[in-house]
Formats: structure tokens, sequence, C-alpha cells
């Protein structure tokens, strides 16, 4: 319905209750008809609204109850369905207002003619100098024209006591509110004002206490006064750290006065719409406010438009507080700590600061994961580098600073960026290999365009992971290639297993047997050239010259430090030039491993070659045995048992070093090999590659004995190698001894037989001299058995005895290995 028709139907009740107020044929042109229509059209139009709660069923029951209670049935039935009508053709009417004005004008149309308010002809239609004192009165209640008018303040008390508060104010304040207002605004900005100004001894902005001016009005200023604090505080540390360039913030540092400075920039913002609204005047409390401008400031207005720009100065305050003294990494995780709130504002306020502190961070993990490039010019960087030697690059180049990695940066995931970056530079610098950009490329074009400069931020950590995932990926790809395909790694591992940890049988036979005798000479005077020509021998002479002659090359001999007395046993190793890039692997540290597991094995080895010769140089003594056949029954029985117990303590030598040897070749070295070259080929990355081989050298160490906890037992096991040494050096001289008795009985006889005219001289004085001389030296021999036998066996009952303490669960099989049928153990004075 249009506004026409709206004053057509507003004309014709008008016309109906002027008719039925005691009028005949009201025409619309007659001059009261018109001031009516007016007047009701003002105040249809005005804002005037009853002091009753619009609730239009309880109005409609109340309708209907007075029509039936009146006796008038029909007409509350007709009423009834015409509501309902009205409802269903016109939900969107504002039906109750409707209600209420039809029912508030057929209760005052029923009124007696008599009445004040007899009804809308006889109301006052004053022109528009009479209007206030009309309004007036409609204001205070009375009868106006016909028309009651409810008011609550009939009185004009309200009004009244605005006025006197408004005096009384006045007499209290020597300061307007807007003079406060402005100093206000000034203070926010960190100015003085006129009255409120800074105070340095209690650092803040005040009123001075002599100026007269109420508790709250005073309580107020100090509270808004707190935000020009708060700004002061911010402002001084963005000057400090970017305009006055005292101390070096960093990247971050200055992401984040960049960040802070728009935030002031949004902030001077609202203080220069507050000052313009702060310029319209204050209207006093008694006065009439109707005309004046609605945008005026007051010190309570000003509270309600600085409550947010107060919380975001002292998020700010706290972030300045709290950063002051940190940089890089640790400055981001300082502010992400401060984000986990559950306020949406501070929420939204911490992720928009965050996203702009963080993009130098993101910057550089992108550029150090995808180039391998570290610019961290101000060491904000959660990785950190040194110069080192290329050996060590990828153990000591690089290392994550905990201090600087932020809370939202996994140490997973920071692990992971770290290796990521540090394959690219071992690639560039140890290998000289440039395919890695193109494995970066692949990876970067993998994930998207979320890896692209300025596409990583605050929030967007699963980007961040899934670059670092997809290029670790490619890039260690790549790396193990390079290092089993070009560099041939696993060849390397197996030459080391060959030469130094003695596994080519064939060659450490024969190189044994050429360098025995010059070892056997004092170290210093063995030269390293002739050893380097005897091993060279070595090679030729067995199937390791069918190995690759950059292999070879590699193999060194090596004398340890060694003093007056030692001999070239105790000094002679070999060792293997692990270049660059392996020397990552094979290390310094590795190497000096090796070579401790070398010189054990080769004390093994010397060993059993001992014993070897030994039984050499025993047999054909043990053949030939019949040589004191013709002499004393004595001396041939002496011979025989000497002989024997030397054959049953070499027996129990070799039974030893046989099943050691076999526990430490096949036991200790193949099983851990195996589980090497299986650890090879299931490498992801250098790390993993670097632990495999880490735990195949620990898994040898502690196997063969020579770990921390075993100390004590290999002492006992040496000691117990000294003593098969030492046998094999009587021996050596006991046969030797025996030797030269043959010969002097050999050519004691044949000159016998050559003066055979002087009877008796062989069986009178030479004969009888070789067979004391015989029987004082199987004395001594027999004697200095019985100390070897002694020594040996408590040696090894020492050594057996401490196999079940040790830790390696291996050993427990060596023990059984050793004594299977526990001899040893009931012959221990300790079972």
């Amino acid at each position: 319905m249009d506004d026409s028709a709206t004053a057509e139907l507003v004309r014709e009740l008008v016309r109906r209750l002027l008719s039925s107020g005691g009028r005949s044929n009201p025409s619309a042109g007659d001059s009261s008809t018109a001031a009516a229509v007016r007047y009701a059209l003002r105040l249809l139009s005005s804002r005037m609204s009853p002091s009753v709660l619009p609730d239009e069923l309880s109005l409609v029951e109340s309708i209907k109850r007075r029509l039936a209670v009146s006796g008038r049935s029909s007409a509350a039935l007709a009423f009834a369905d015409l509501h309902s009508k009205l409802s269903a053709h016109a939900p969107l009417l504002n039906r109750w207002a409707l209600l209420y004005l039809l029912n508030s004008l057929s209760l005052d149309r029923r009124r007696p003619a008599s009445s004040p308010s007899g009804g809308l002809p006889f109301l006052p239609l004053q022109s528009s100098h009479t209007a206030r004192p009309a309004a007036a009165s409609i204001a205070g209640g009375a009868v106006s024209g016909g028309v009651l008018l409810i008011a609550k303040d009939p009185e004009n008390i309200r009004e009244i006591a605005l006025r006197e508060y408004a005096d009384l104010v006045m007499e209290d304040n020597e300061v307007t509110e807007s003079a406060l207002v402005r100093d206000v605004l000034y203070a926010c900005q960190g100015i003085d004002g006129r009255y409120v100004r800074f105070d340095r001894s209690s650092d803040g902005y005040d009123l001075p206490e002599s100026l007269k001016i109420p508790r709250p009005t005073r309580s107020i200023v100090r509270r808004l006064c707190e935000l020009g604090w708060l700004f002061r505080k911010v402002r001084g540390y963005i000057s400090e750290s970017i305009m006055d360039q005292q101390f070096e913030v960093g990247t971050v540092g200055q992401a984040f006065c960049s960040a802070l400075q728009d935030e002031l920039s949004d902030y001077y913002k609202l203080l220069a719409v507050l000052e313009s609204q702060s310029a319209n005047s204050i209207p006093s409390a008694g006065s009439d406010s109707g005309g004046s401008p609605g945008n005026y400031l007051s010190l309570r207005r000003l509270s309600v438009w600085l409550a947010e720009p107060m919380v975001r100065m002292r998020l700010m305050a706290l972030l300045v507080d709290g950063c002051q003294e940190l940089r890089g990494g640790a400055m981001a995780g300082a502010i992400h700590a401060h984000a986990q709130h559950g306020d949406p504002l501070v929420q939204e306020f911490m992720g928009r600061l965050l996203r702009r502190v963080c993009s130098p961070l993101f910057e550089m993990v992108r550029t150090w994961v995808l180039e391998g490039e570290l610019d961290d010019v101000f060491a904000e960087f959660f990785i950190s580098s040194q110069p080192v030697k290329a050996e060590s690059l990828w153990r000591e180049g690089y290392e994550i600073q905990s201090s600087m990695l932020p809370d939202f940066i996994s140490p997973l995931l920071a692990q992971r960026i770290l290796r990521t970056g540090k394959s690219i530079n071992f690639l560039r610098v140890c290998c000289e290999d440039s395919g890695w950009a193109e494995a970066a490329a692949e990876a970067a074009a993998h994930v998207g365009a979320t890896t692209r400069r300025g596409g990583l931020g605050y929030g967007e950590t699963d980007a961040l992971e899934a670059l670092a995932v997809e290029a670790a990926k490619r890039i260690d790809r790549h790396l193990m290639d390079v290092i089993h395909k070009r560099y041939r790694f696993k060849d390397h591992c197996l030459a080391i297993k060959r030469y130094l940890l003695l596994g080519q049988g064939d060659f450490v036979q024969y190189l044994m047997d050429i360098v025995g005798p010059e070892l056997s000479e004092p170290a210093n005077t063995i030269s390293s050239f002739q050893l380097a020509g005897l091993l060279e021998t070595a090679v030729r002479a067995s199937n390791a010259q069918y190995d690759d002659r950059e292999i070879l090359d590699r193999l060194k001999v090596k004398m340890m430090d060694h003093g007056d007395g030692d001999r070239g046993w105790d000094v002679f190793s070999l060792e293997y030039d692990a270049r660059v890039p392996l020397d990552t692997v094979f290390t310094a540290l590795n190497m000096k491993r090796y070579l401790k597991i070398f010189n054990f094995l080769w004390k093994l080895r010397r060993v059993e070659h001992a014993l070897t010769g030994l039984w050499k140089t025993m047999k054909p003594n043990y053949i030939n045995s019949c040589i004191f056949t013709d002499e004393s029954f004595g001396v041939k029985l002496q011979f025989v048992s000497a002989l024997r117990r030397c054959q049953v303590l070499w027996n129990e030598m070799n039974h030893f070093v046989t099943n050691f040897q076999y526990y430490i070749m096949f036991e200790v070295l193949e099983i851990s090999w195996v589980h090497f070259s299986e650890g090879m080929d299931s490498s992801k990355d250098l790390d993993d590659l670097l632990a495999a081989h880490d735990k195949y050298l620990n898994s040898i160490v502690e196997k063969s004995l020579l770990g921390e906890r075993s100390q004590g037992i290999i002492r006992t096991l040496f000691v117990l190698f000294d003593h098969i040494l030492r046998f094999r050096s009587l021996a050596d001289r006991w046969f030797e001894r025996i030797y030269e008795l043959q010969l002097r009985r050999n050519k004691s006889r044949s000159k016998s037989k050559g003066e055979l005219g002087k009877v008796g001289s062989w069986m009178d004085g030479g004969r009888k001299a070789l067979i004391q001389l015989a029987r004082d030296f199987f004395v001594r021999m027999s004697e200095e058995l019985d100390t070897v036998v002694k020594e040996y066996s408590a040696a090894l009952d020492a050594f057996i005895s401490q196999l079940p303490m040790q830790q390696h669960i291996d050993l427990k099989f060596l023990l059984f290995r050793l004594d299977f049928t526990e001899y040893y153990s009931r012959l221990s004075p300790n079972k």
C-alpha cells in the first residue's frame, strides 16, 4: 500500500470520527476537518509509543472479552474472524500497533461528550507558534484537545534534576570536560597537555593533585591515559630499534617493528577522527540537546572508543617487553606463545602480527631447503653454520640452535629441514655435484604454489612440512645415488672388511709370513718403506691382486708411535685412505676404531700364526724322538714326557685360539657385515647410512671385547695371548737346544768311530757328559713348562669366569664354544 492510499484511509477515519462526534456530513474541504486530518497524520508519523508491552495475543483476547461481556457475542466472533483473515493476508503488518490504535479510538469514542477528552473534534489545533505549549501539555500527561496522553514525568522532575546536577558539577570542576578530553587525546599520542602531563616519578600520565576535579573524573582520566603510557613504550621500542639503530635487531625484529608501526598508523587514524569529534561542544546535563549534534566526545564516550585500541596497545606493549632482548626465531616463538589465546580479537591481532614477523624466517627456511643457502647475517635462524673441513661438513658444519627454534616448528620438522640443506651443501661442496638443483626444482613444483617466494607464512605449517618432506625425499635419494654409484661406497666398505678387518685370508696369511721376520726386530730399526714393499708383494701373491687398483692404492702401511722396547709386531698396522666424500663416513675417529680392531685381530692372527709355527717345530722332533734311544732310558723318558706335555699344552692353546677366532671372524665380523649390508640398502639418507655404519662398528667393538665395559676381560685375554707367545718363544728355544744336543751327539759318535784304537773314549767320556747335559736340560725345561702351564691355566680360568658377566648376549655363545664339555668349569676352584 502506497502513502497516498494510507493518507486517504486516515482522512476517511477522521471524517467518521467527526461525524460520530456530533458533526453532520463533514466535508474534506472544511478547515476544521483538514486541521484534524493534519493533526492525525502528525500523530501517526511521530515516534511516540505507548507505555505498554506489544503483545498482540493479549490485546486480541482483551478486545474479544470486552465485546463478549458487553453482550455483543456476534461482534466478538466477527472480530476474531477478521483478525484471522488479517493475519493470513498481511503477515508482515504491524498488527499490534493497528489494533492498539483502533482499540484506543473505540474506547475514547465511548466516553461522555462532557468529558475533557471528548474526542478528536475538540482537539486544539494551534498554529506553529503554539505547538510547543501543546507538546508540553501532552508530555505532562494533561488533557489536550480531547486526547489523554500519558507521560512518566508529569512535573518535569527529570529535567529539573538534571539542571541541578549540572550546576553542582560546574561548581566542583575547575576544568571543563572538553579540555580534559583534548588533553587525554594528547596524552594518547605521547604529548603533554595543558592539565594532563607525564610524571617521570610515577612513570605515567596524571592530573595535578592541586587541580579541583571530582574523583570519578580523575579516575577515568587516569584509566584513559594508560593508553598513552603504553603508546610511549611501543613507540620507544620502535624508535630505538629502527630509527636510532642503537643495536641490530635483525630481519625478524625489523619486521616486528614494521608491523607495530602499521598498527600505530591505524591508531593515528582513529585519534584523528576523535580529535575532529572533540571540536563539537558537549551539551550540559540540563540543557535541551534536541538541536545539538550527536557526535560530541565526552570522557565516557572516549572510553568506549578507546576500549579496543587499549586491548591492542596492551598486547603490543606486552610483546615489546617480552621481545626486548630476543631476536630471530626466539622472538617469533615468544610472540607465538602470546597468540595462544581464547579471545577472537587477540587471536586475529596476533595472527596478523605473526604473519609479518615470521615472513623473514619462512623465507630463510625456503632458501635453505631449496637452495642450501644460509642467508642469516644477524644469526636469527634456528640453523647455524661454522667453518669446518670438508670431512667434517656433515657432522659439524651445521647444527640446530634450540634457543632460536620457534614452538610452531616441531623438533622433528626442524631436523628434516636441517638435513635437507645439509644434503644440498654436501653434494655441492664434497661431491661437486649439481644434480640437487633439479631435484629441488621438482620438489618445489610437486608441492605447488605454496613454495613460491612469499608463499610460506605463519599458520601454513602444513605447507612448510610438505615442502620439507618432498625436498628431503628427492634430494636424499639423489645423494644416495651419488654415494653408492659414483663413489662406490659399498666397495670401499668391503675393501676395509677384507684388509683392515683381515677378511682376505690368503692375503693375511702371506703378509704375516713375509713380514714376520721384519716385525720381530726392534720397532726403531724397521723401515716403513720396506714394509710397504712387502705389503705390495703380499697383494700380488694373493687374490687381492684382482681388486680394483683404485682400492688397492688406498691401502697403506702405518707404523704407530713406539718406544725403545717395542717390537715391530707392536707397532705395525694397515690403514685405508678414505678421501672426500667418503671421509664423512670414515672419519678420523672411526678410522681409529678400525685401527683398534685391526690391532686386536692382528694380535689374534699372530697368536694363531705362532701356534702354527710351533706345530711345525714340534712335529719333526716328535718323529725323531728316537735320537735318545741308545742313551739312558731315563733320558728318553724325560724327553718323551716333556714333548707330550708340550703337545697337550699346545692343544689347549689351539683349542682356545681356534674357537675364539671362529667366534670373532664369523659370529662377530660376518654377522655384523650382513646387518650393515642390509642397513646400507635400506638407508634413505646420509644420516641413516652413518647410523648403520656406527652400529656396525659398535657391534664389532662390543662383541670383540673392545668396549669400555670389557676393559677387564680384554686385559685378561691379552695376558693369555702373551702366555701363548711366550710358550712359542720357549718352545723354539727348547727345540733349538734339543737340536744342538742332537748335533753334538752325532759329532761325538762320528769322532768315536774314527778313533777305534782308543777304546772307551765315547763310552767313558763323551756319552756320559752328553747324557748328563740332556738330563739337566730336560729338568729345566720341565720346570719352565710347569710355570707356563700354571700361568696359562690361571689366565684362562680368569677369562672364562669373566665371560658370564659380560653384557652382550653373543659372548654367552663364546663361553659355550670354549667350555662345551664344562671341563674348565669343573677345574675352576670357584665352581
